[in-house]
Order: structure tokens, then sequence, then C-alpha cells
């Protein structure tokens, strides 16, 4: 059994969470009972979730995307049934946003590029004044076809690509979830392959225009693997069992 307010604070120091420029409030966001045996992990804080996170046993949920960003909306529809179902199961509500978008070594865009076999990971990629991506270096250049297949079975995801650009892989940049604006930075970093998790309707001509790689994997699959990460560091430093609440969603 573990103390609710020790895992939120080593959590955020883990994450550098108070340091990070976010629209979303990071660390506790609804609070339920005090001590935890059993964490559950999701993606977002759906009412599914919630209620998942629940039924499994769990103390908490610890998200990447909460209910809490940063403006005022009153307690009504669905954000009341979630609140209801929370505090009727004295399940605690915890989320990390863009801190868990940037971390190293468990945040959602280092571990896609290391899930795919790069190295040399280096940040890559500003957003509102934050740099939450990697770009990486493959040892042994990939083809666009087996970086997109290997993507499929990691994410159990349905790749998009768009291979205007080089066949051959040696660079890649990753920004997990709603990223395709800065497919941008990734051509004029001069990186062989950007990858996020969704694309717009400009992202086509974009990449014909640039002659560019673009593979969006959907912004649900792409942010699993920071969560899944953090669910692997707070289960072996606490000591308490932990699962992962999937709801898969292909957008």
């Amino acid at each position: 059994m573990a103390d609710r307010d020790k895992i939120v604070s080593f959590t955020d120091t883990y994450l550098d969470s108070k340091k990070i420029k976010d629209m979303s409030l990071n660390g506790l966001q609804a609070e339920g009972r005090p001590e935890v045996k059993k964490i559950a992990f999701g993606v977002s804080a759906s009412l599914e979730c919630i209620k998942r996170a629940a039924a499994c046993g769990a103390d908490m949920l610890i998200v990447h995307h909460g209910l809490l960003w940063g403006r005022s909306q009153p307690f009504s529809g669905p954000l009341k049934r979630k609140l209801e179902t929370l505090f009727s199961s004295g399940l605690s509500l915890a989320a990390w946003h863009l801190p868990l978008d940037k971390h190293p070594v468990c945040g959602n865009n280092a571990r896609l590029l290391k899930m795919l076999g790069a190295g040399s990971l280096k940040p890559f990629g500003t957003y509102d004044g934050e740099t939450i991506g990697f770009s990486g270096t493959f040892a042994k250049p990939l083809s666009m076809g087996d970086l997109a297949a290997a993507l499929a079975i990691k994410l159990d995801a349905e790749p998009l690509c768009f291979r205007f650009g080089k066949e051959k892989i040696r660079t890649v940049g990753a920004v997990s979830g709603g990223a395709a604006r800065m497919f941008e930075q990734a051509v004029a970093a001069g990186l062989d392959l950007y990858i996020t998790g969704e694309a717009g309707e400009f992202v086509q001509e974009f990449a014909r225009e640039s002659r560019a790689n673009f593979v969006s994997a959907g912004h649900y699959n792409t942010e699993k693997p920071g969560v899944l990460a953090l669910a692997e560091v707070l289960g072996k430093k606490f000591r308490v069992k932990t699962e992962f609440i999937d709801i898969p969603n292909p957008a």
C-alpha cells in the first residue's frame, strides 16, 4: 500500500512537471482514497476509462489527458457524470500531459523511437515554447514499409503514410498526438521521416511538395507508450499493482 500524495509528488518530480508550461493541470485532479493498493492507467479520462478503473479495484487512475485544461466549465453533462463516478468510487485522478510527452526515459516520443530501434535521441520539436519531441537515428537504414509495419504491430495501429521522401530512412522525428503542424519542423531539420498521431488536410501536399515522409499512427495509439512506461516506473517504485485500461481508438 502506498500514499497517494507521495505518488503524485514523486511523479511531479520525476517528470519535472512544475517547470513545464502546459494547458493541462498536471498532477492530482480529483482526490479519492489516500491509500493506494492499485493504480489504473489510461490515455484519456473518458467516462468509460473511469468506470473500468473503478471496476478493476483501482484506488487511483493516472492518465495523459485529464479533465482540467486551464479553463472554467460547468459541472454538467459528461463532465458531471465523470466526476460523480470518481467521487462515488473513491477513485483519485491524476494526469500528466506535456511532461509525459517530453520525458527522455518514459515519455511518449522517446518510447516511440526506442521501440522502433532508433538511437542517439535528441530533443526535437517546439510546441508553445516547450521542446516536446525527439529525433533519432537508425544504425541501419530501414524502409518506410518496415517502419509502418512495426508501428502497426507495436501500437496495434493502422498507420497512414505519405511517402514522398527517401525510401530508406536513417533519421526520424516523433511528436505524439495531434502534432501534424510540427511536420514543417521535421522538414526544416532535414529528417527523413516524421511520425505523429494525427494528419491534417494539408499534410499530403506538403509532404509531396517538400519531398518528405510522414506517418500518422493515431493520437491514442502514439500516446500509449508513455503511459505504459510510467506504469512500470510507479509499480516498481511503490510496489503497487498496476493495470492499463485499453480503450482502442483509431483516431
